[in-house]
Order: C-alpha cells, then sequence, then structure tokens
C-alpha cells in the first residue's frame, strides 16, 4: 500500500546524499517533495500542512547544521514526524478490572467488521484469553452465519441467539451476551455492530443505544484502508455522533495509497491499535506506528519478523538443528530437516511479506514482488515423492530414481535436478559453518563459497594462470602481497579458519594478534544476545 510514497521518499532522500551541508533551497526543494509525496499519497491536507511545518522547523534549527551527516538527519526528522502522526506510542488495549471487557465494533458496511471480530478474537485467544465473539448485526443478510463461520475457524464461540437477517433486537442481543459471558467465564466479549453504506441517523443512534446498553470498555472504529480521506471523513463524524476509543485499520495488504492510514490517528486524535494486512485470520496484529513509519521509509521491519518466528518457529526442532551445526554433524543433515525447514518458513507467511520487512530490500521490490511463493509446494512434493531411504542418504538417488521422483511429484527431471543440487550446496555451507566454529561463509579467513576470501576451492581466474605454468613471482619484498615479506620477516601460513596478521587476529573466535579486541570482546545488547542464543558478549 506504501510503495508509491515510499519510492517518492526514497528518490527524495537520494537527492541530499553527499551534501556537507544543507542550503535553505535544499530544505525548501526536500521539503516540497514531500509535500507532492503525501498529496499523491491521499493525505489529508491539513495533516500534510501541519507535517512539512513541523519538518522544515526542526530541519532549518540546530541539530541539522551540527550534525555530521545532514541528509541522514533529515532522514531521521521525517522518520520521527511519521511516527507522530501515526500515533506515537503503541496504544495496547485496556483491560477491565472485574471481567469480561467489553469491546465493541463499529464501523461501515463492507470495512471487514466480522472477519476482524474473529481475528481479534483469534488473537486475544493466543494471548491467554477467553473470548466471546457476539453476533449483533442482525440486519444484513447471513451476517450471523458469517460470523459463526468465522469463529469456528478461529477456535472462538459465537454467542448468536437471533437469526439476523432483520429478525432481532441488537440492543437485547448485546445485553444478554454480557450475562452470558458471566456465567460461562468469558473474559473478554467482542460486539460485532451492524454497519450501513453511509454515515446516517438510524446508523448513529443504534450504535449509541448498544454503546449505552453495555457500557464496552474499548469502543473500536473499523476503518477500510482503501478508501482514501473518506475514511476520515467517516471517521470524524462517527466519532461526533458516538465516540470511539482506538481505530483499526483492515485491507492493507491493498494497493490503493494509504492515506487514510497518515491522516486518521492525526485527525481524529485517537490512535490506531490494530491493523489487518490479509484475508487469513493470522494476518493481524497490534499496529506499531514507528515500525510502520519504518516500512514506509524503506528501512524494514526487523522487529515484527523475529515477532513471528518466535511464533511460528518449533524451538525444539531449532535447537536439534542448531545442535547439530555447533557439533559438527551437519553431514548429518537428510532432505527430511531440510523438508522441515522449509516448512518452518513456509509458516511465517508470504516470502515476499517476509523479504520486505527485511532492511534494504526496497530496492529489490520488483523481483520480491515476482517471487513464486508455490516454489516451497513443489520442492515439498518432490521430497515426499522420495522414499525414506532417499531422503536420508540423497547420493542413491540415480537416473532412474530421478525419473521416477519427477514423475510422482509432477516436475521434471530438471526440477529434482536442481533441488538436490542446492541441497547439496546446503550441506558444504552447514559443514563450513561448524567448521569454522559457528561463522558464515565468504567472510575472510573463514571457509565460505568457493572462490571467496578465506574458504571453499580457489577459483580459476585470470590470475591462475595457463595450465601448465607457473605464475610470475617478483622477487622483490615490496611487490609481494604477503604482509610478513613486507615487513622483512619470513612468510608465514594462516590456517584455513585463521586470518593473518594485517586483518587484526586470528581465527573467528580467537583473540588479536594486534592486541585490538576480537568479535569476543564486543558488548552485545542484552535482547540481541539473547535472540542470537547467547552468542558473543
Amino acid at each position: 500500500m506504501f510503495d508509491t510514497l515510499s519510492d517518492r521518499l526514497a528518490a527524495t532522500f537520494k537527492n541530499l546524499r553527499g551534501k556537507g551541508r544543507l542550503s535553505p533551497a535544499d530544505l525548501d526543494a526536500t521539503a516540497r517533495e514531500i509535500r507532492v509525496a503525501l498529496l499523491e499519497a491521499d493525505v489529508a491536507l491539513p495533516v500534510v500542512r501541519e507535517f512539512i511545518a513541523a519538518v522544515k522547523e526542526r530541519a532549518s534549527g540546530a541539530e541539522v547544521h551540527q550534525a555530521l551527516n545532514p541528509s541522514q538527519q533529515v532522514i531521521k526528522i521525517v522518520n520521527d514526524e511519521l511516527v507522530r502522526i501515526l500515533g506515537g506510542e503503541t496504544r495496547r488495549l485496556r483491560f477491565a478490572k472485574h471481567p469480561p471487557t467489553v469491546i465493541m465494533l463499529a464501523g461501515l458496511q463492507g470495512t471487514g467488521k466480522t472477519t476482524l471480530a474473529g481475528k481479534l478474537g483469534r488473537w486475544l485467544k493466543a494471548q491467554g484469553n477467553h473470548p466471546l465473539l457476539v453476533a449483533a448485526d442482525l440486519q444484513r443478510p447471513n451476517a450471523v452465519q458469517q460470523l459463526q463461520v468465522v469463529g469456528e475457524r478461529a477456535g472462538v464461540p459465537v454467542f448468536a441467539p437471533e437469526p439476523g437477517n432483520g429478525v432481532g433486537d441488537p440492543v437485547a442481543v448485546a445485553k444478554a451476551s454480557i450475562e452470558h459471558a458471566h456465567s460461562k467465564l468469558y473474559n473478554v466479549v467482542v460486539i460485532d455492530t451492524a454497519g450501513r453504506l453511509g454515515i446516517d441517523a438510524e446508523m448513529m443512534k443504534q450504535a449509541a443505544d448498544i454503546r449505552d446498553a453495555v457500557s464496552p470498555d474499548e469502543v473500536l472504529f473499523v476503518v477500510d484502508a482503501m478508501i482514501g480521506q473518506d475514511a476520515v471523513a467517516t471517521a470524524q463524524a462517527f466519532l461526533d455522533g458516538v465516540g470511539f476509543d482506538g481505530v483499526v485499520l483492515t485491507k492493507l495488504d491493498g494497493d490503493a495509497r494509504g492515506g487514510a492510514a497518515l491522516s486518521v490517528a492525526q485527525v481524529t486524535g485517537r490512535q490506531i491499535m490494530f491493523a489487518s494486512n490479509g484475508e487469513k485470520l493470522d494476518d493481524f496484529d497490534v499496529f506499531h506506528p514507528d515500525r510502520m513509519a519504518s516500512r514506509i521509509l524503506g528501512m524494514g521491519d526487523l522487529l515484527t519478523l523475529i515477532e513471528q518466528a518466535e511464533r511460528t518457529f518449533d524451538a525444539d526442532q531449532a535447537a536439534k538443528m542448531a545442535e547439530k551445526v555447533a557439533s559438527g554433524r551437519a553431514h548429518e543433515m537428510t532432505l527430511e530437516d531440510f523438508l522441515a525447514q522449509m516448512e518452518q518458513v513456509r509458516k511465517l507467511g508470504s516470502i515476499s511479506k517476509l523479504l520486505g520487512m527485511i532492511p534494504g530490500m526496497g530496492e529489490m521490490r520488483e523481483q520480491i514482488n515476482n517471487i513464486d511463493e508455490r516454489e516451497i509446494d513443489r520442492i515439498a512434493a518432490i521430497i515426499k515423492s522420495m522414499t525414506p531411504a532417499e531422503r536420508a542418504e540423497p547420493k542413491i538417488i540415480n537416473g532412474s530414481r530421478r525419473a521416477r521422483i519427477a514423475r510422482g511429484a509432477g516436475v521434471t527431471v530438471t526440477d529434482v535436478n536442481g533441488l538436490l543440487d542446492r541441497f547439496g550446496d546446503a550441506q558444504k555451507m552447514m559443514k563450513q559453518m561448524s567448521r569454522g566454529g559457528g561463522g558464515f561463509p565468504g567472510m575472510p579467513g573463514m571457509p565460505g563459497i568457493p572462490g571467496m576470501p578465506g574458504g571453499g576451492k580457489k577459483s580459476r581466474g585470470k590470475s591462475a594462470g595457463k595450465k601448465g605454468k607457473k605464475p610470475n613471482r617478483s622477487g622483490n619484498p615490496a611487490r609481494s602481497g604477503n604482509p610478513a615479506k613486507q615487513s622483512g620477516g619470513q612468510p608465514g601460513r594462516t590456517s584455513p579458519g585463521e586470518l593473518p596478521a594485517a586483518f587484526g587476529g586470528g581465527a573467528f573466535g580467537g583473540g588479536s594478534a594486534t592486541g585490538q579486541p576480537g568479535p569476543d570482546d564486543i558488548d552485545l545488547p542484552p535482547e540481541l544476545r539473547d535472540f542470537l542464543g547467547g552468542g558473543p558478549r
């Protein structure tokens, strides 16, 4: 949704690079480009004016003039202001002191309230709560049945005493749901109310009556992020007529310009609390203004990626694989392990979405969007077409076996060959990492990718000379590439896992021959150290 805005902002900041000092003309041009980018993203005009005024005021102050890199300081200012207009700090749900906590969903018809009720119920259940969904939308045809289906998929019970389709009193249903929650010990009640095609007096009155009847702890206004500035006008009218405590954005995965997300919090003064970015029930999470600003500026969202991995990955399986690598048994990795790792990644969701959360991947957006999400399914089909013996020992897979596997998986023999080649490369990389003490391939002085410094087979480039001929060697020590020769000492040899003295030390895990601190002496933040599994201090 924010791709166009991200591209425009990236092009604007690119013009600032390399400038040691920003003149007033540079700041005016930058502010003008940012203003155009925001207006093209359908951000409300009052929000744009306030945003640009704040950026210009800070950018023309001492914090930029005294900065070592003014362009980066401007980017920081824009990031700070984006976080501010998106709501500032993350807003969490307020739970009642005495259960049940009552959450009322309101909004126009077609914004996705019923589906959102199921997503919210599933999220609350994952947080350790016992939610109850209430079907109080008795006007829209089959709204009650839809909520029952969504609730069943989410594993959350639904309270639906009335059939709907114009039959029943929504206010009475809402009241009865609170009593039902008390008797069945549900600690959260999510009430799905009726929407309309536009703001009207009847809708306002019904929503106000339900609010007065159940006294909700949170009234959440559901906004379709694809309808642009009209979403802001609707939110303001609903705020004046009924009132709400927070905003939920739906359809953030759409291709609209996304101005509602950047406007609604600033205009209404109510923070965005949740965001839905897909059709699946797990495409839902708390809205973090700082992370959204980071995505808009193309800086990725590693925290969300880490949180998704922690929720999805099997800790025992990951520990077994790490133990294999650490103990030097990487050669024991089988195609079963390979398939398990691929399926773990698959559980994280769309591969293109995951890559989009990595910093710097915004420049490769076109390639990411062209990723074939079914490739993992093809790999799974190929591996599952093998016998247990073939998965455990791929070396026994000869030509006839490959043809049989290809027929079973519905692919070509070339696809099977490609998978086996990739698996062989993965095995080699794991062996190199375990041999190098858990290092990364391709880094100097460590086993790595063939042709890269410090590991693998030597590449046969032009410098190797013709076959059968020795390369010319100079007898002048000053022209030698060996640091020991240049210093007049005896030429020394470094082991495959050891850095030359000129690079400041021994192996990756060892100290420094020059007295400089090695990687083991680096103090990492506690959160990063815990995530890496107790790596360097």
